[in-house]
């Protein structure tokens, strides 16, 4: 693989972290709304927060894949 390749390569991985970053605010603020809201259906607030909890592992993932961790 040259490096012109991996460069894309990084640069696709970062627009798909950006994705899931926005995805996971949004998902953030949906969840705040139905607090405030004060009907909140417990059971969706409970799914929200799975799937945030899930993006935030793709996001971990992603980065890890950006920037890995060396062992000097």
């Amino acid at each position: 693989m040259n490096k012109s390749t991996k460069m894309e390569q990084i640069e696709v991985l970062r627009v798909k972290l950006e994705v899931l970053r926005r995805e996971h605010r949004d998902l953030d603020e949906a969840i705040d709304a139905l607090h405030a809201r004060g009907s909140a259906d417990m059971l969706t607030i409970k799914r929200l927060k799975k799937q945030k909890l899930n993006l935030k592992d793709q996001i971990v993932a992603l980065e890890d894949r950006i920037l890995p961790d060396i062992i000097a």
